[in-house]
This record gives structure tokens, sequence and C-alpha cells, in this order.
């Protein structure tokens, strides 16, 4: 008998479609859905709550990659045992009280959200589920090895750099429909959980991403993206000077929404770069 998904009841996606719908409200400055949105994940996944402990059983499957079968066989099993061990009628009500939370204060329409990793959820969903068969549980286990041991790439300013920045981001307002990509989805989940852990891991991250996008952008100086651009080039140059006066910044929305935009220009470049 094949095992009905319920997305609502999918604590991973539900979480999920609520980053997607904060993403959303910041890029359409719509800072009071925003704000709603951020007051949901805070009050029902904050440490300690069974909510916040059913997230991490499956963030420790979808979020492991390329790891070797045996590795991956254990994860999947103490996942399992800890999803398990979880109070199920606790569970069951803190997700009622998130899916009217989220119903009477954003919309029910949250719950159509696109979610990338959607069917990897699905999976685990499923094979935490007391009704699965011996059968499909191996059957679903099977998927997720799979899916765990592939290599899963992937101051004030002054006015002109405003505008630098402008440049590059209409076609990422145009095209944001589309699926995040990786980095800018960890950034947006790291900036959104600062709360946490008092943004340890979110500084720790853009330490690194803001490191590695002026890299890229300044290796690719001399390609032929920027040869044949000298004014693209000079804008580029002039976003990585915002990214190095970000190091002494606090990281508030406006630069969190300029390193969102500077990552989906990064991978334009690297992009560009294999087409040529």
């Amino acid at each position: 008998m094949k095992i009905k998904h319920n997305k609502k009841r999918n604590t991973a996606f539900v979480y999920e479609a609520i980053v997607k719908e904060i993403t959303v409200a910041i890029i359409k400055n719509d800072h009071e859905r925003k704000n709603k949105a951020v007051s949901i994940l805070k009050k029902h996944f904050k440490p300690g709550s069974v909510l916040s402990k059913h997230l991490e059983c499956y963030r420790s499957l979808y979020e492991t990659k390329n790891v070797d079968e045996k590795t991956s066989e254990k994860i999947i099993k103490e996942a399992r045992i800890a999803s398990r061990l979880l109070d199920a009628h606790g569970l069951f009500v803190s997700q009622s009280d998130l899916i009217d939370d989220v119903n009477k204060e954003l919309s029910p329409t949250v719950f159509n959200n696109f979610v990338p990793n959607y069917k990897t959820l699905a999976t685990i969903y499923q094979m935490f589920s007391d009704d699965s068969s011996p059968k499909k549980s191996v059957v679903l286990e099977t998927q997720l090895v799979s899916a765990m041991t592939s290599n899963h790439s992937n101051n004030t300013l002054e006015p002109i750099d405003n505008l630098a920045m402008a440049s590059f981001v209409t076609k990422f307002n145009e095209k944001y429909s589309g699926a995040l990509l990786e980095n800018q989805r960890t950034l947006l989940n790291l900036y959104i959980t600062s709360f946490s852990d008092n943004s340890l891991s979110l500084k720790s991250f853009l330490n690194e991403e803001i490191s590695n996008l002026k890299n890229l952008i300044k290796e690719n100086y001399s390609a032929e993206f920027f040869e044949n651009d000298n004014e693209m080039k000079q804008k580029a140059e002039k976003v990585v000077e915002l990214l190095e006066s970000f190091s002494s910044r606090n990281i508030d929305e406006e630069v969190l929404i300029k390193i969102l935009k500077t990552q989906e220009l990064a991978q334009e470049i690297v992009d560009n770069g294999s087409n040529n």
C-alpha cells in the first residue's frame, strides 16, 4: 500500500516553504510579511522544541552529501531512531499549531511554494512513517542512500555603489520565481535562524562566502565576459569593493540582499565562462 505524503505534516517541507516565503518577502521589500514569517519560525522551531528536533532528523538526511554508503546507512539508522523517540502526540499537536499559524498569519498558499528538494523530503517523510512496510522501508532507504552518497556540487555606502549593484539585480528579480542557488539557500537559512546561536554560524559562513565571491569575480577579470565589456568589468570591480566593505558591517537585510544578488552574479560569470 502506497503511503500518502501529507506535506503539511512534513516538518522539513513546511520549514523550507516558510523560508521560501521569507525570501520572496525580502526581495519584494515586504517587511511586514517577512517579519510574520520569521516570527512563526522563531516560535515553532526554537531550540529544544519538538519541531526543531524533528527538523534535525530530516536535515541529517537531506543535507548530507558525498558520504560513503556505510556512513549514509548509519546516519539513516540514527535519524530513524531519533524520530521515533520523539513524542508523537506532541509532534502532531505542534505541527497542527504551526499549520494554523501559517494559515492565519500568512496564507494557505505557503504550502504551494516551490521547494527544490521536495521529492527527497517526501521520501524521508514516508520512511519516518510507522505505516511503511518492510519492503517499502528498504526501497526508501535505498533511494536515500543513493542521494546521500552522490557528489552534490554545489559603513555607509555611497550612491554609486548602489548603482553598481543595481545593474546586476534586474535579472535576479525577474528570474526569482525559480529555484534559489544552493549557496543562496544556505545564506538565507542561516540568516533566518541566526537568533538560535547569536549569528555565529551566519558570520562563519559569510566570511568564507564573501572571500569565495571576491576571488571568483577577480579570477574572471580577464575572461571574455568582461574583456568585451569594459563597463561591466568596472562595475564588477565596484562589487568587489562592496564585498570587502561588508566585513566591517552588521549583517542586516541590506547586506543580505546585496550578497544574494552577488551570488547570482557570480553564477552568471561561471555560466558565461563555461559557454565561451
